[in-house]
């Protein structure tokens, strides 16, 4: 791992900030067997560290707002937030953490760590796909990622429903990453 305590990338490492108005979230799960529902959550930050020694060494902290999940219909929303899902009054944000990353190509990864919700922890492995490759990245330029994982919803204690809704969760991730200290809004002309 690499990264200094203040979340800053450290020396040797390039260092990104999650976009915030360029970041989605979305967890898809089946739902009765013929379709799915999705959830959506816009508020998500975070920061990323990549080694330029070491291929497998990254920091990757993301957190998810989701006492901001965005469903399809007001039911749905609503029961997602509630105690047999989410319990956001309780639980407000879903954390990832990176433990390791293998790169799998010359702009892709595998990316270990831990996403943590409903006061669980539990082991996931990130798809990841980078906009440029890693031997072109200096740190001084945007860069967009495209993750995917899969879970099951009920490692979190989302046990209601089973037989409406399906186990597994494809969770996306869809963001544009800024080097640390570069203003992602910068002011106009």
């Amino acid at each position: 791992m690499i990264g200094a305590a203040d979340g800053s990338a450290s020396p040797g490492a390039i260092g990104y900030a999650i976009d915030p108005a360029h970041a989605r979230v979305q967890a898809r799960v089946g739902f009765f067997g013929l379709g799915s529902k999705t959830a959506r959550f816009p508020r998500v930050e975070g920061r990323v560290a990549l080694s330029d020694h070491d291929a497998k060494a990254v920091t990757l902290d993301v957190r998810i707002d989701a006492q901001a999940l965005e469903a399809g219909d007001s039911l749905t929303r609503s029961r997602l937030r509630g105690p047999d899902f989410f319990d956001v009054d309780h639980y407000p944000r879903v954390t990832f953490h990176a433990t390791g990353m293998t790169r799998t190509g010359p702009h892709s990864a595998t990316v270990t760590g831990t996403i943590a919700a409903r006061g669980v922890t539990r082991p996931a492995t990130l798809a990841v796909d980078f906009s440029r490759d890693f031997a072109a990245m200096t740190g001084r330029e945007p860069v967009h990622i495209a993750a995917t994982t899969r879970i099951d919803r009920r490692d979190f204690g989302m046990t209601a429903y089973p037989l409406i809704v399906g186990r597994q969760v494809t969770i996306a991730i869809d963001a544009d990453l800024m080097p640390v200290g570069v203003n992602p809004y910068p002011r106009s002309a």
